[in-house]
């Protein structure tokens, strides 16, 4: 019994992280514009900074890590560097982990959200999520650091390229038909959301 014990703690301490990464989808969102996967992406990887780097292989885009005392930190994904109270984040599930990104060991079905985000005196800006309602209906939740439903300002629905009307966060949008159309939200000092069709 012994030696089966130590044989199997052998072999899980022997496997490579990638034998213990997980099933997740990716987004990431920039500064302007979405970078990588409006409409998330499936990867497999073991950490928050796992699905980034694999997320840069499919989408063939920059990103850079920084080294202090502290760990490592991403100071900058595509065009932007972080700044000031600007900088790269992200979040697992519509909330802001405790640590960093190679500290958080995801599992099959988690969503990893890295977006640029400018930080005032209550955080972050909140981060909008569309999901399918009824039929040929979609509903905005916009969440908080903390992963809670908060309600935003000024929410837009957007069908392809176009900007449709105003609505509430969490109420249904029917757009009608719109076949193959991508549908979106933003709204006032939130990151966008991904898109469904």
């Amino acid at each position: 019994m012994a030696k089966r014990l130590i044989l199997l703690l052998v072999l899980c301490f022997a496997l490579p992280t990638s034998a213990f990464a997980a099933s997740v989808k990716v987004r990431v969102e920039g500064k302007t514009r979405t970078i990588f996967a409006p409409t998330e992406v499936t990867v497999t990887a073991a950490n928050a900074l796992d699905a980034l780097e694999q997320a840069s292989i499919l989408g063939e885009f920059y990103y850079h890590l920084t080294t202090t005392s502290f760990g490592s930190y991403v100071d900058q994904i595509g065009r932007y560097p972080g700044t000031g109270s600007s900088g790269w984040v992200f979040k697992v599930d519509n909330a802001s982990p405790p640590v960093g990104a190679d500290q958080v060991v995801l599992k099959d079905g988690d969503s990893v959200l890295w977006y640029y985000a400018t930080f005032g005196a209550n955080g972050g800006p909140p981060t909008l999520q569309v999901k399918p309602a009824a039929k040929a209906c979609y509903a905005a939740t916009a969440y908080d650091d903390s992963g809670k439903a908060v309600v935003p300002s000024g929410l837009v629905w957007h069908v392809g390229s176009k900007r449709s009307v105003a609505g509430m966060a969490g109420a249904s949008f029917c757009p009608g038909k719109h076949t193959g159309l991508l549908i979106r939200a933003t709204a006032t000092g939130a990151v966008r959301s991904n898109a469904v069709r």
